[in-house]
């Protein structure tokens, strides 16, 4: 069956629940070495084993680290060098959010997110790329968010960060065109997982608005985003009403964009 394994060794970040849970359950079948990495060691053990008995022919090594510190993301460098592992496949799924007012925000939770979303992202490409073109291929796949179409008046930080993810994926996409990379930006909307609970403040928990209607699977979104590598697309947003939302905010002007998002504040 080895031989039917599209990657030697898969990554993925954020793997303790939500979207990272899922990807790294679909993604076991299809690799020999799936390496699982995130903060909650106890999560990880039991995702591993529950991998390890449906997947027995796929190698599980659970990782613990902080994203957040990045001499940790070089720790973690260090130990796949170790075990000699190289990944050929990327999943940058590990994300943190804060929705509120910037000027009431903390810069620690603030600075963690920029920390996770931004820089460990592009560390951990930067790191895997040497050995993917090594061995002559790999992809990458970076979960962004629909927040990154514009920007979000009270998940500003939140909205930049993901704008970076879409945009640097992009632009590395087209760099790897022709050394078979393909580096795909997912941009889901609202998923149920554990994010939104995270990335609520307790004193703006009832300003944030109700996008019941839009949500979308944890299960959709990385069937769609794997259809999509696969498929050589350069960003994916699953479902079709988040994709239906995100063709209409590219067309719409961002003076539109502007007044649409001050009425949501209630300011207009």
């Amino acid at each position: 069956m080895q031989s039917e394994r599209q990657y030697r060794c898969a990554l993925v970040t954020g793997a303790s629940s939500g979207l990272g849970e899922e990807y790294a359950r679909r993604i076991a079948p299809l690799c020999s070495v799936l390496v699982l990495v995130a903060r909650r060691k106890e999560l990880l053990d039991s995702l591993a084993a529950e991998i390890s008995t449906q997947q027995p022919d796929t190698e599980v090594h659970c990782i613990t680290i902080d994203l957040t510190n990045s001499n940790e993301v070089v720790s973690l460098f260090e130990m796949l060098s170790a075990m000699a592992l190289s990944p050929d496949l990327l999943v940058n799924n590990a994300g943190m959010g804060d929705y509120g007012s910037f000027d009431t925000s903390e810069w620690h939770k603030i600075n963690a997110m920029m920390q996770v979303n931004v820089t460990a992202l592009t560390h951990l490409c930067h790191g895997v790329l040497p050995g993917m073109l090594s061995q002559g291929g790999g992809a990458i796949i970076n979960v962004s968010s629909l927040a990154s179409t514009l920007p979000i008046p009270d998940f500003a930080v939140y909205a930049a960060t993901k704008a970076y993810v879409t945009s640097f994926s992009e632009a590395l996409r087209l760099e790897l065109k022709d050394r078979n990379i393909p580096v795909l930006a997912v941009c889901p909307g609202p998923v149920h997982t554990g994010f939104g609970k995270v990335a609520t403040r307790e004193e703006s928990a009832k300003a944030l608005p109700s996008r019941e209607g839009f949500y979308v699977s944890r299960e959709q979104v990385v069937s769609d985003s794997l259809r999509a590598l696969h498929a050589g697309k350069a960003r994916v947003y699953p479902g079709w009403k988040i994709a239906f939302l995100a063709g209409a905010i590219s067309i719409l002007p961002m003076a539109i964009l502007r007044v649409a998002s001050l009425k949501r504040r209630g300011k207009i």
